[in-house]
């Protein structure tokens, strides 16, 4: 698992740190998200008889992207809010509430995220215990996103729009994709757009000509209303679904 994450990661910092370079794109609280995520999937362990995950974090980022995120106090809260709810939506436990810290460090690169993470002393285990013993009950969350219409442009074919629902949505060449597109530049199982967080989220798959929003690929990034994706030849242009205003950035 260690090991893994480690790999994960040499990958990940051979593809972020020029990107950061090249487009000095701004970082995304989503982003440190996921790399909380990774943290807890990466320490995860079996204790008594449950799958025990870090609820202690550090991120640490270079101070230019701590000066741009701005609010940090806020954004540790929300970030803190995100891992319990991933911790409860794969049914692991935690010992303590999730905690994070934001910290500037100019050893970090721009674009870069560094996340310790920790457990609580074992002495809050019994209230968590409490509380998840026997049959575990959660109110399941409703999945809050802007209405997104997509305007869809392909290689030669007729222009055609499609709304974004709840559902995360699958796009790419292969019949199973939500959007399927016939463009021979896009990959079978190209990117994904999911709500997550009240905002729209874009992630590629690994595809093999990358994905592009307003000209920069990315990894992952949040959509805004005017945003223009590009999957090879074909653009999807973001658009505020009809009697929604909550799809502005």
């Amino acid at each position: 698992m260690r090991a893994m994450a480690r790999l994960e990661r040499f990958f990940e910092r051979l593809v972020e740190r020029p990107s950061a370079r090249l487009f000095r794109a701004r970082l995304q609280p989503v982003q440190i998200l996921r790399r909380i995520e990774r943290a807890m999937e990466a320490e995860r362990r079996v204790a008594g008889g449950r799958n025990l995950v870090p609820d202690r974090f550090r991120v640490r980022l270079n101070p230019a992207d701590v000066a741009a995120l701005g609010g940090l106090e806020t954004m540790a809260e929300d970030l803190a809010s995100g891992a319990l709810r991933f911790a409860r939506g794969h049914g692991y436990s935690v010992r303590d509430r999730p905690r994070v810290s934001l910290q500037a460090d100019p050893t970090i690169g721009p674009g870069e995220i560094a996340v310790g993470s920790a457990f609580s002393p074992p002495g809050g285990d019994r209230q968590v215990a409490a509380a998840d013993a026997g049959t575990r009950t959660f109110e399941v969350p409703v999945v809050r996103a802007p209405r997104v219409r997509l305007e869809i442009h392909e290689p030669r074919r007729a222009p055609r729009q499609l709304e974004l629902g709840v559902q995360p949505m699958s796009i790419g060449r292969a019949s199973d994709c939500d959007l399927v597109l016939v463009d021979g530049r896009v990959s079978r199982h190209h990117a994904r757009l999911r709500p997550r967080d009240g905002v729209i989220v874009l992630t590629d798959l690994g595809s093999t000509n990358g994905t592009f929003v307003n000209d920069q690929r990315i990894a992952e990034v949040v959509l805004g209303e005017g945003d223009r994706i590009q999957v090879g030849e074909t653009q999807l242009l973001v658009q505020r679904a009809a009697g929604d205003a909550s799809a502005r950035r």
